[in-house]
This record gives structure tokens, sequence and C-alpha cells, in this order.
């Protein structure tokens, strides 16, 4: 079986098209868990980490929602005439998308394939939604002082 490459990002740092909307990376399969996956109260404590830390993968992994997910996705890769490439988006792509990526990339080796994984955006900084528009983190503080 071909190795299966997992891409995770964030929808607020990608490029867009003419028609103004973001362009996702090009995979056989985009998951957009920007509303999907979604719990702030139990976030709160994870903000300065990223989805490559085990902290914010169990948080993502108790999300409601969130095993179903990941079960259908490990389902998916799975099909014999399955996929190559997996893209999965949050907003900034630091979190929720980066740490279901992980999550999504242990299962399927734990069933034997062999798995690429690529974080596009989990190294930004944070970005905050405002009224004006996506910032990020740094902005924001720079902003403050």
């Amino acid at each position: 079986m071909r190795p299966i490459c997992l891409t995770s990002f964030g929808y607020l740092h990608l490029p867009t098209g003419p028609d103004g909307s973001p362009v996702p990376p090009a995979a056989d399969r985009i998951e957009d868990v920007r509303d999907r996956l979604r719990d702030p109260a139990a976030a709160r404590d994870i903000l300065d980490l990223d989805g490559l830390n085990p902290r914010v993968q169990d948080v993502v992994l108790k999300t409601p929602g969130a095993r179903e997910l990941l079960a259908n996705l490990a389902d998916y890769a799975d099909l014999p005439a399955g996929p190559s490439r997996i893209a999965i988006g949050c907003a900034g792509g630091r979190h929720r998308a980066s740490g279901l990526t992980e999550l999504l990339a242990r299962a399927l080796r734990d069933r034997g394939r062999e798995v690429v994984v690529e974080h596009l955006h989990v190294h930004l900084p944070r970005v905050l939604e405002t009224p004006a528009g996506p910032r990020t983190a740094n902005t924001e503080q720079e902003t403050a002082r």
C-alpha cells in the first residue's frame, strides 16, 4: 500500500482565490473542523501550545464528535482505492487541525500504514478573530503596549 500524506492547515493563513475564498491545499479529502470541533472552554488552557503537544491532542480528542470523525477518517484512508492525501483545516492551523492530524497519523500507523505528516501553519502565531478581521496574537500584544 502506498503512503498517505496528511496535511494540517489554517484557513486564515491560506491564499485566496478570485472569489476571495481561501484555497485549501490539494487533497483527496479536505476536512474543515473550524466549527465541527470547537470547544472554546476546553481550549483556554492550551492556547500557547500547538497540536504537536499531547495536551492539545487530548483536548481535541475529548471534543464532542472528535472520536467519530477520527474513526471515519481512518476508515476512509483504509479504503482499497483510498486517498493518497487528506488535509485537515481549522481557523489558524495551530490546535484542532494539527492535533487531529497527529491523532490520525498515529491511528493509521497503528493499522500498519506508512504516513507522511505535513503541518503548514502550526508554527505561526495564534490567529485572533476580531470584527476588523484576523490578527495574530503577537500583533495584539504589540498594540496593547
